[in-house]
């Protein structure tokens, strides 16, 4: 199982309450569900389910997630909706 860093911007943020915490999951369906369990009271899983992903710096796209594999030492942005452009 890898472990590594996931880092929250904007709503995320928010409804995380922190703005990065470490991870371990395999892929990107099992690191979605750590941090959906973790923070399930709070509105996290609703924004996790609008936002977009970058492992690493690379865009996780539309691919299915349990396709994502997290490398050890990975760095994963959680990156929901921005207003503007």
């Amino acid at each position: 199982m890898a472990r590594g860093t996931v880092r929250y911007w904007a709503a995320a943020r928010a409804a995380a309450g922190v703005a990065e915490e470490p991870f371990e999951a395999d892929n990107l369906d099992d690191l979605v569900a750590e941090i959906t369990e973790r923070h399930g009271a709070s509105d996290l899983p609703v924004v996790l389910g609008r936002s977009s992903f970058l492992v690493d710096g690379r865009p996780a796209g539309i691919r299915d997630r349990r396709a994502v594999a997290l490398p050890e030492g990975a760095t994963v942005e959680v990156l929901p909706p921005f207003a503007g452009g």
